[in-house]
């Protein structure tokens, strides 16, 4: 915030909370956002709408935006901030529907959600998937932010199975109801099939079963066929085509498990060993576990991919507004803490006792000392306290000096 000293010259805030004040940008008008400082300081008696907390967003208030205010904490500010990102949320409206919150006319109670990617807001209901019952989640992932960032379903997707079963990534993702589909890949239900033959060997091994190379030629032709067949025969409970797993057993992983990856000296990329296996592919919002993004793949096609998407904080654990709000409780811990008690900790026993013993001296002479001033009713004035503290200090020595270190 611009609370004191502003953080604007040194550039965007890595997160903080924000405004946006309708006042000064009304709807039509540039939007602009402002921190919290600014919100009491130059605007305490304007409308403002809450934005909770955005990343990488520095302060605007009095910059160009802002035609008639100028920011009384910070007068000299850029015109523009270039790295701001804006939306709907500036204006005060939120979600696909475009609305207000709280919604004058909505009704219907519903929690609103925030898109740890966009950072925009939305009702639970226009996800396109129900959040799990319990709550049991640290972060969502919107419709359009996960077509945007697409490889996501592959961490997200991976072995999903049956409606409100964790992925072994612990994202919760409601399998869509059965629907009669003619191919491998159909109306947002994404199979990946292809296998290397060291994959192919491991599965027979796995299954006990040999096949042989004309049989196996055999099932690829058929499955490669389409399918007549209705939904309920075509897809098993996991919504995966039977005939694939006939072939590909599946294994539904554990919320606990870990990924698991072939042994080899040569660095492996999480991402593609992921998307060579089969997963589920979903036009739905996703929740995510609190240890979700130390599992994103970090080798160096990742990292270019995440900074061509402009996602580059997913990789971050301190990017969460989880770690933002526990280093302001840690913050705010460390401002309530008393110097004295924190001095007295850093000592042994004896040092203790002997700091408070002078400082109840202290206390007691320089009460008595003021005391008299007030009976006579005199001011006490800066040579008054700097007379005292030479007496005390020349006392001090005197009890020092007559202290015995040995036995007589």
């Amino acid at each position: 915030s611009c609370h004191g000293r502003s953080v604007s010259p040194q550039g965007a805030v890595k997160r903080q909370a924000l405004y946006a004040c309708s006042t000064c940008t009304p709807p039509g008008a540039e939007p602009a956002g402002i921190c919290l400082a600014c919100s009491y300081e130059c605007h305490g008696t304007h409308r403002l709408f809450e934005l909770y907390t955005k990343r990488n967003f520095r302060c605007d208030c009095g910059n160009s935006k802002f035609k008639n205010l100028q920011c009384k904490l910070l007068p000299e500010k850029s015109k523009v901030n270039s790295g701001n990102k804006y939306n709907d949320n500036f204006y005060g409206l939120y979600c696909t529907c475009k609305r207000p919150y709280p919604d004058p006319e909505d009704e219907i109670p519903d929690e609103m959600i925030q898109c740890i990617v966009c950072e925009d807001w939305f009702h639970g209901r226009h996800l396109g998937a129900v959040p799990p019952e319990s709550g049991d989640f640290h972060e969502m992932v919107c419709q359009a932010c996960m077509n945007h960032c697409h490889f996501l379903w592959a961490y997200a997707s991976q072995l999903a199975g049956k409606e409100g079963i964790f992925t072994f990534v612990g994202m919760y993702l409601p399998v869509p109801p059965l629907t009669k589909v003619n191919s491998v890949e159909d109306e947002g239900i994404v199979l990946k099939v292809e296998e290397s033959e060291e994959q192919k060997k491991e599965i027979k091994k796995e299954s006990g079963v040999e096949h042989q190379d004309t049989k196996e030629e055999k099932q690829s032709e058929q499955f490669n066929e389409p399918s007549t067949s209705s939904g309920s025969e075509f897809l098993n409970t996991y919504g995966y085509c039977s005939k694939f797993l006939q072939k590909f057993p599946v294994e539904i992983a554990e919320t606990t498990s870990e990924f698991s990856f072939t042994k080899s000296e040569e660095p492996i990329c999480k991402l593609k060993e992921l998307q060579s296996k089969p997963f589920i592919k979903t036009d739905t919002a996703t929740f995510w576990p609190s240890n979700w993004r130390s599992k994103l793949c970090a080798c160096e096609d990742c990292l270019k991919m995440y900074s061509e998407l402009e996602v580059q904080f997913l990789t971050d654990e301190c990017d969460t507004v989880l770690a933002y709000e526990n280093k302001g409780t840690s913050d705010q811990e460390t401002e309530r803490r008393d110097p004295l008690m924190d001095t007295l900790n850093s000592m042994n026993r004896v040092q203790q006792v002997e700091l408070i013993c002078e400082y109840n001296d202290l206390k007691t002479e320089l009460t008595d000392y003021l005391r008299r001033f007030a009976d006579e009713g005199t001011v006490v004035k800066r040579e008054d306290i700097q007379h005292f503290f030479e007496e005390f200090q020349s006392r001090k020595r005197r009890r020092t000096n007559r202290m015995q270190y040995y036995c007589s």
